[in-house]
């Protein structure tokens, strides 16, 4: 009988390999339901290097005129308005890791197939990468300064006017907080208010429900958010309300968000980033000794993603090489890649960091 059979190195093999490995491990990230090439997306992803040669992409801003214009036959001549553009880059870069089996006899004495686990774990170790740095760069987690961990590309602190901390005004550090200064409601509004009124705006995601800002808070920030909902209602009460008339298998809810709140849908996240202090650029508790945590809401194009050519058809570099005489199988994967919070004139475009106290409840 003759079979079809694909061997280590074979060129077909490869590119399969490398096109699901790469598949596999984006699906696997939280952050690949928010991405999309359109400047609606949460994560816009540039395409502009996987085309051609170079490590920067560069992208413009243009402000909205703001001038009041000429009445009548007043001379327009000489009262023209000049228009004011800001610009912002990032880089891409290689990174790979690898597998390497302990040789022929490691095979024989387990019933799986190395090479195939070492893609499973090279999965999820980019899967855990991918939303590593995307974590880092929307909670503005500044002390991380390993670019292993941040998509190649430095994270930029939550601009000044871009953060809330607590309830209260006058905190300009995270350490100033004290323990009672939890998620709530009301932090929700005023991020909320301030992402609605500054300049320039944040604009809402576009979702299956109409425009909505996404919202990343940490388990122990969304047990004091519930808390803190009694006086108006429980938190059960308010999904319930935002349900009503609508259409139920539509809700976010039912795709991995814990509810939706004031044109909000709220996700929950182990990967929300803890507080620090901005002067020594280390983890840090409040003043009181609690925790610390930054959740963080996201409009349209907080997050700009871009890959290499070599990755343009959306695959990783896949390699397999023998070792000691061919005894042993080693298998890496790497991909040319680069991730960054978008950021014009040093203001944030598309996040705003809620700095709040959490520790664990139990």
């Amino acid at each position: 009988m003759a079979v079809t059979s694909y061997g280590v190195n074979h060129p077909l093999a490869v590119k399969v390999w490398a096109r699901r490995l790469f598949r596999e491990a984006l699906k696997a990230t939280y952050a690949y339901k928010f991405m999309g090439e359109d400047s609606n997306s949460l994560i816009q992803v540039k395409t502009e290097l996987s085309k051609g040669a170079g490590d920067k992409v560069t992208q413009g801003l243009r402000m909205q005129l703001s001038g009041g214009g000429t009445i009548g036959d007043s001379t327009l001549e000489g009262n023209e308005e000049a228009l004011t553009t800001y610009s912002d880059s990032f880089l891409i870069d290689q990174l790979r890791h690898a597998v390497r089996t302990g040789g022929r006899m490691s095979q024989q004495r387990v019933p799986f197939d190395i090479r195939e686990e070492a893609r499973v774990g090279l999965t999820d170790w980019w899967a855990d990468r991918i939303d590593t740095a995307f974590f880092n760069h929307i909670c503005g987690m500044a002390a991380q300064t390993d670019t292993r961990y941040t998509g190649a590309n430095a994270v930029r602190d939550a601009s000044s006017d871009r953060i809330v901390r607590g309830t209260t005004t006058g905190y300009t550090n995270d350490i100033s907080l004290t323990t009672t200064e939890k998620m709530s409601l009301t932090m929700l509004d005023n991020a909320v208010e301030l992402a609605k009124t500054s300049s320039p705006l944040i604009r809402p995601v576009n979702t299956e429900l109409g425009p909505m800002y996404v919202v990343f808070m940490h388990p122990y920030q969304v047990t004091d958010f519930r808390a803190a909902t009694a006086t108006a209602g429980t938190w059960y009460d308010l999904q319930k309300t935002a349900m009503t008339g609508g259409l139920v298998e539509r809700n976010p809810i039912f795709t991995g968000a814990i509810g939706v709140y004031n044109g909000c849908v709220i996700h929950e996240s182990t990967r929300v980033q803890m507080g620090f202090n901005n002067v020594t650029s280390t983890t840090a508790s409040t003043s009181s000794g609690g925790g610390l945590r930054r959740a963080v809401l996201c409009g349209a194009q907080a997050v700009t993603l871009g890959f290499g050519q070599d990755n343009s058809d959306q695959q990783m570099t896949w390699v397999e090489e023998f070792f000691d005489y061919g005894n042993q199988l080693g298998v890496s994967a790497g991909t040319i890649w680069g991730l960054n919070k978008t950021q014009f004139n040093g203001t944030d475009f598309g996040t705003i960091v809620m700095v709040t106290a959490a520790s664990a409840h139990s």
